[in-house]
């Protein structure tokens, strides 16, 4: 694909406070200052967001539901004809707030990363989170018109029960429209050594993923009406053969106080949206995409190992001073932990 003159879809991290300490985040959300901005400046945020010309907007975080002026801004874009989806835990929810989320938003999506409490609370670091996520679609299936999806990140430890989730999960929720079967990325917790070596998928696997058969076999497991989509997320690579052949994300993703990742899988911000000209901004961030440094790390890339050690490269050299300090005190990986 030809790399649009604006992005396709925006993702905004609305805040890093969050309740959960999922072992793969990628924004290590709750182990860092939140960074919210003042309703004011999130509504600013929301029209430098709007001049990008983007088709989409997707709201974040950490937990956005942790932030009152949530369905203020979703209003904002959705006034503007923009399609407006998020992202939560379900950890917060309760009936009121699953009401206003399926009037506000066009798409809801909960996270659930396993079909047991077992597996998905280990992944998402806290007790309970896999009742609260459960109990969070039941809510949301019958209050609104928003589509409602559940998004599932594949790794080693819950690889096994995907096929399981579709077959005994999904189907108790009538409302449920979509289920989202994604690779770990690399990124952020996920590209520690420990981890890359104990919970990245191995290559097979990956491989399986993104292949349009495995696609059709999940489908024919899911119940009636539930579309089902599974992806190896090597888009979010950016590697260079990957562009040259067209395989790259045109999505911009902003984190909680305004400042623009030019990648949305590695550290490195190119400016403000309060600040800095939308469209200066998406240039800055394509020109990243060609950086020599970034070309000549990623382009070896073939296994999701080397691309785990091209992502601490990356976020090392582009990093701030903060982001290099936070990398430095990660917490090790305990498998099973």
């Amino acid at each position: 694909m030809e790399i649009p003159d604006h992005p396709l879809e925006v993702l905004w991290d609305v805040t890093y406070a969050c309740p959960l300490r999922c072992t793969h985040c990628y924004s290590e959300s709750g182990r860092r200052p939140a960074r919210r901005l003042s309703g004011e400046d999130m509504l600013r945020a929301a029209d430098a967001i709007l001049a990008l010309g983007t088709e989409g907007v997707c709201l974040a975080g950490g937990e956005p539901l942790l932030v009152p002026e949530l369905f203020a801004v979703a209003e904002r874009f959705t006034a503007a004809g923009v399609p407006v989806s998020l992202f939560t835990s379900g950890w917060t929810l309760d009936r009121a707030s699953a009401e206003a989320a399926a009037g506000a938003f066009s798409a809801v999506s909960v996270s659930l990363d396993g079909a047991t409490a077992a597996v998905h609370d280990r992944i998402r670091g806290r007790r309970g989170s896999f009742d609260r996520a459960v109990a969070a679609l039941g809510l949301l299936a019958g209050a609104g018109n928003a589509a409602i999806g559940v998004d599932y990140v594949v790794m080693r430890s819950n690889a096994h029960q995907v096929e399981e989730f579709l077959t005994t999960v999904a189907p108790r929720f009538p409302g449920l429209g979509r289920v989202s079967f994604g690779a770990v990325v690399p990124e952020g917790l996920a590209s520690r050594p420990g981890f890359a070596e104990h919970e990245l998928l191995d290559d097979a696997r990956v491989r399986l993923l993104g292949s349009p058969e495995y696609g059709r076999r999940l489908q024919e497991l899911a119940p009636p009406g539930v579309r089902v989509t599974s992806t190896d997320n090597l888009a979010l690579r950016m590697s260079p053969d990957l562009i040259a052949a067209g395989v790259c994300l045109p999505v911009l993703q902003i984190e909680p106080d305004g400042a623009v990742r030019a990648m949305a899988a590695y550290e490195g911000t190119v400016g403000n949206v309060l600040t800095d000209d939308p469209a200066e901004l998406w240039r800055r961030a394509v020109a990243r995409w060609h950086d020599p440094f970034v070309r000549e790390t990623l382009a070896p890339v073939r296994t999701m190992r080397e691309w785990a050690e091209a992502t601490r490269a990356i976020d090392l050299r582009f990093g701030t001073e903060a982001d290099r300090r936070r990398i430095a005190r990660r917490p090790a990986f305990v498998p099973g932990g």
